[in-house]
């Protein structure tokens, strides 16, 4: 597997405005199904907080139909 993308981000971000950020979900709307249907992870720990606090260094990955993607807060 190769380097994970890092995403800049000043300071710390919820997680669902991270998705949208990170292009992972297109609205808050998905960013919220997303999450609520246990799709994301943070750290290797499955989150159900949309309004979790990710500071940097954090590594987010979804599942998306398209297949997993990992992205790391920067």
């Amino acid at each position: 597997m190769g380097q994970d993308q890092v995403v800049p981000v000043e300071g710390e971000i919820r997680l669902g405005q991270f998705l949208k950020l990170a292009s992972l979900a297109d609205s808050g709307a998905q960013a919220r199904e997303l999450i609520a249907d246990g799709a994301v992870s943070v750290d290797g720990e499955v989150e159900t907080r949309r309004g979790r606090q990710l500071a940097a260094g954090a590594r987010v990955e979804v599942d998306l139909p398209t297949g997993p993607v990992a992205v790391v807060v920067g």
